[in-house]
């Protein structure tokens, strides 16, 4: 097994708005398709075996209670910035780990989920 992730989808509402909300906070493209009923908005990502979706469909809803999943950023506060600029807050963090695992936080985007970033040591 290479990872533990293979493929994740964060639930969205509003597809434009939630479009408008990740682009610039992590500073890069995503690739609308749609795929029967699902709308998506796919992460870039170089591994076919890894990756992930902004995603509505009927069936899901945004939220903050549930599963966290991390996102990778190369600079924490920055990203916290883009997350504020973008309508998002910060709810959690940045908390530096142990055993230089690196720092971590957390925050609500446009849609309203929880959501964690990760900066590696």
């Amino acid at each position: 097994m290479k990872s533990v992730i293979n493929w994740f989808e964060i639930p969205v509402a509003d597809m434009d708005r939630a479009i408008k909300f990740y682009e610039p906070v992590l500073q890069v493209t995503l690739k609308r398709e749609q795929i029967d009923v699902a709308e998506l908005a796919i992460f870039p990502h170089e591994d076919p075996a890894t990756g992930g979706a902004l995603a509505k469909f009927d069936g899901i809803t945004p939220s903050s209670q549930g599963a966290i999943i991390y996102l990778h950023t190369d600079n924490l506060a920055a990203t916290l910035d883009r997350v504020s600029s973008a309508g998002g807050a910060c709810v959690f963090g940045p908390l530096e780990l142990p055993r230089g695992i690196g720092t971590i936080a957390l925050f609500t985007d446009s849609e309203g989920n929880r959501v964690g970033l990760h900066q590696p040591a």
